[in-house]
């Protein structure tokens, strides 16, 4: 296994690019080409499952915040989602030829291991114009097979911004290198209900770790449901949990409704 490069030695400038075209433009027609290319692979090899995808808001502004294990995670997060996900990667992805792809597809980079403001502030426009963004939790990949710690990061990006969080557990990623091996483990993400904190201005550094704390709970509940029950036991539970949820809409606004006056 390779040892992780936590520092990135080309200067902050050199990425000043990506950054710019991250806060002015969507994700294009490369967004959809990969989707093309690498949704049969997910389904198909990976068996990749999503459960509730529902719970990522179907317009407006969010962040969704999974756990990580592998390089495949964007791909696994965002296959079954309909809206486009914008990703902080590493800078370290960001070189010839695969930064072309990175930042057409909607990928812009975080220094990691530097105090790198320009990741936030490309977070915020994206978030200010309504859109989604990806942020790993744990800051990098686990790579202990379990899962990592939470780092602060998406605890102040909500607290600044005020949007919801979705907390993401994906679950069997963190064997996908093992297609080396001729072996291909079965992939389940599960997607739960969406957190919001109030917005804080310039939050602190134990504010934002606080937060980030909150929405990793929630992320390591859904992932040893997932990981201790089963998929089928996951799924059977959010489809109980939906219908039980509609019956309570509907005696709800069944109360609500007054015979008509005669």
């Amino acid at each position: 296994m390779k040892p992780q490069v936590y520092k990135d030695p080309r200067p902050a400038e050199y990425f000043d690019r990506f950054h710019e075209r991250a806060r002015r433009r969507r994700p294009d027609w490369i967004y959809d080409f990969c989707r093309l290319v690498l949704t049969p692979i997910m389904v198909l090899v990976y068996r990749t499952r999503a459960i509730d995808t529902d719970k990522v808001p179907s317009h407006g502004a969010a962040i969704v915040a999974p756990n990580h294990f592998s390089f495949l995670d964007h791909f696994f997060v965002a296959v079954y989602l309909r809206r486009k996900v914008q990703f902080m990667a590493k800078s370290q992805l960001f070189a010839r030829p695969m930064q072309f792809i990175y930042t057409h597809g909607g990928v812009f980079p975080v220094r990691r291991g530097q105090r790198d403001e320009k990741s936030f502030e490309t977070a915020r426009k994206v978030l200010d114009r309504g859109d989604i963004v990806l942020m790993y939790l744990e800051g990098g990949r686990s790579r202990s097979g379990r899962l990592g710690e939470a780092k602060p990061g998406v605890g102040r990006l909500a607290l600044e911004t005020g949007v919801p969080v979705v907390p993401t557990a994906i679950v069997g990623s963190a064997k996908a290198r093992n297609w080396k091996r001729g072996q291909f483990p079965k992939v389940t993400v599960q997607y739960g209900d969406a957190i919001r904190f109030e917005p804080v201005e310039n939050p602190s550094r134990e504010q934002a770790q606080a937060a980030a704390t909150i929405v990793f709970a929630e992320v390591e509940k859904l992932y040893y449901g997932v990981q201790e029950g089963g998929r089928k036991r996951a799924v059977r539970a959010s489809r109980a949990a939906r219908r039980a949820g509609r019956k309570a809409m509907d005696a709800a606004e069944a109360a609500t409704r007054r015979p008509v006056p005669r």
